[in-house]
């Protein structure tokens, strides 16, 4: 258990920890409050930034800055990668959290498959570990799956009295083409969405920061029927919004990328609301009680999930607390120090090798025949 006297999550080299802005980002950050509240010293690591890394966002969290990828090799403890694999030799053998889907592009497949290749590997959802087992030709029962989680706040925060006398509709993801916000767009159009007057949608700014995010914005900002709000850049700011809303929209892209979970959609239920979601990729291992799936990338379809969503009613006060018992930061982080503890997994680079050992060997028939002085 030495290796668990520091646990350092390594975000992505060269790019800082934003808040706010996604599910990788949430996870890493509330599985160090966690285990900071288990009194276990975790932090978060950061390459070649320096001070500039994020840390001013998350004044709770232990950030170290490395100058190069290499220095990761001298940290002690536990070292688990985020997002990115990256060979380095760790003093213990470290692990991958894959918050991200296997790449479709050629190139970046020699550097998925060989970063894998010694690390322990763990997935944020049952979905997830089925295609990196596929895509790296290995036994899904070699990759683990720990699940992402909603903070406390969200199953604690109070409910906003809805005195408005409509059914309030947050989409809350990333201001992105694969969070599926132009199938939402085409939705607002159709007739028994557009003509009710009794439904009100709003968009939070979270991705706006980006290229696209800032095309995105300035589409929603001319629309007369979405209203934009600040992104909430802690997990009792997002709280407090999903609060004041009754159903929270993730139409999410299936075309050419997939949620590998949909931390959202928990956050949501938590907080008391409907979810209608995507029936695609890892949304339906959300299920907490309280989400309608729908065909994704068809407006059509979002149009009739949020509509049933609305002729439910609020989220019953039994079924927000039972959503609240499931996917709980306790339950994750007891998850993941299982995984440090277990014995670990023969990794494929380990199973090659010792192939070419025993093809490379001297055959018995050529050992008889040697002679004997």
């Amino acid at each position: 258990m030495r290796r668990l006297l520091v646990i350092s999550f390594v975000w992505s080299p060269g790019n800082p920890l934003p808040a706010g802005t996604g599910g990788s980002e949430n996870y890493t950050v509330g599985q160090v409050r966690e285990l900071l509240r288990r009194h276990i010293p975790a932090q978060v690591v950061t390459i070649g930034l320096g001070v500039a890394d994020g840390r001013a966002e998350f004044a709770d969290i232990p950030f170290l800055a490395l100058d190069t990828l290499a220095d990761v090799g001298g940290l002690d403890g536990t070292v688990v990668f985020v997002n990115e694999p990256h060979i380095v030799a760790t003093k213990h053998p470290a692990f991958l959290v894959l918050h991200n889907l296997p790449p479709i592009r050629e190139k970046y497949r020699a550097f998925a498959i060989e970063g894998t290749r010694d690390l322990t590997l763990i997935a944020t959802s049952r979905y997830a570990a089925g295609l990196w087992a596929d895509f790296l030709d290995v036994d899904v029962a070699t990759i683990n799956v720990v699940y992402p989680f909603a903070e406390p706040c969200f199953a604690g925060q109070s409910r906003v009295d809805n005195a408005t006398g409509t059914t309030r509709i947050l989409f809350a993801g990333r201001l992105s083409p694969e969070k599926g916000i132009y199938t939402l767009l085409e939705t607002l159009h159709i007739d028994i969405i557009a003509q009710d007057s009794g439904l009100t949608f709003a968009a939070t700014t979270a991705g706006a920061d980006k290229p696209q995010g800032k095309i995105i914005e300035r589409l929603l900002n001319e629309h007369p029927g979405v209203s934009v709000v600040p992104t909430r850049k802690t997990p009792e700011g997002m709280a407090a919004l999903m609060a004041e809303h009754d159903i929270v929209v993730m139409p999410s892209n299936s075309q050419y990328w997939h949620e590998t979970f949909g931390i959202v959609s928990i956050e949501a239920q938590h907080s008391g609301c409907r979810v209608v979601a995507s029936d695609d990729g890892g949304l339906p291992e959300t299920d907490c009680g309280g989400v309608v799936f729908v065909k994704p990338d068809d407006s059509e379809a979002l149009a009739w999930g949020i509509r049933q969503a609305v002729d439910s009613g609020p989220l019953p006060a039994d079924a927000r607390r039972d959503a609240g018992m499931t996917f709980t930061v306790a339950q994750s982080v007891d998850a993941l120090l299982r995984v440090f503890a277990q014995p670990r997994p023969i990794s494929p680079a380990t199973i090659i090798r010792q192939l070419e050992e025993l093809v490379a060997a001297p055959s018995a028939q050529r050992l008889a025949t040697v002679p004997i002085k």
